[in-house]
């Protein structure tokens, strides 16, 4: 059960939105900061007086301004408060979308959600802080396959053909790049059909979604 919220948050819009979300679950024991140094120092001051927060909702990226900062970002907040409190359940709200920043974020620090600032992320932070009283991790809806890819290996093979795609070679004449480099296989028909098995493993109906998804991934 959730209870006791630590909004850090440097945006004044965001920061209404996070509170009514809150309020509309019933959840009135919150407090929200703009700066992580203050956040660490509320959590610090609540382990204190045994009275620790249930969940930390933070972004990712504060603006600097004249007030000089230990706590550069949300990540630097989020390690230094896991010191302090190692039960606290982490919720990052931001505008963050690149696929391998957003992944390091549940293997390396274990957050417990992240919901992307765009559209309807007002309905997604209640579903995600629902999933969180409840126990669960919440991963972003925007695109699961960034974060929980299928189970799929990608070959020395894979990676060359995605890699000629990305440089602008044409799917018919990808045959012809592989023959000069003495690839084997290098018919047309092993690469569509390469093509359709990573497509197929990975959920998606177009090559530009899978080079999108390899390169978030930094596979290629």
């Amino acid at each position: 059960m959730i209870k006791k919220v630590l909004i850090a948050e440097d945006h004044e819009t965001a920061n209404i939105s996070l509170q009514k979300t809150l309020d509309d679950l019933g959840i009135n024991g919150y407090h929200y900061v703009h700066y992580c140094d203050d956040a660490l120092t509320k959590i610090i001051k609540a382990r204190q007086d045994n009275d620790t927060y249930d969940l930390l909702i933070t972004d990712l990226y504060f603006e600097p301004d004249q007030n000089t900062q230990k706590l550069p970002d949300g990540t630097a907040l989020i390690k230094a408060a896991r010191e302090i409190q190692p039960d606290l359940r982490v919720l990052v709200f931001s505008a963050e979308n690149q696929a391998h920043l957003i992944k390091a974020l549940f293997d390396d620090h274990e957050i417990d959600g992240y919901v992307r600032k765009a559209r309807n992320d007002a309905k997604e932070l209640k579903a995600a802080i629902e999933k969180i009283a409840a126990n669960q991790r919440h991963f972003p809806r925007h695109d699961p396959h960034l974060i929980t890819p299928p189970d799929y290996e990608f070959t020395p093979f894979d990676k060359i053909i995605l890699s000629l795609l990305t440089q602008g070679v044409q799917q018919k004449d990808i045959p012809e790049h592989l023959k000069r480099q003495q690839i084997k296989p290098s018919g047309l028909s092993s690469v569509e059909k390469k093509l359709k098995e990573m497509r197929e493993a990975l959920n998606f109906t177009s090559n530009a979604q899978l080079i999108a998804h390899c390169k978030d991934m930094k596979l290629i």
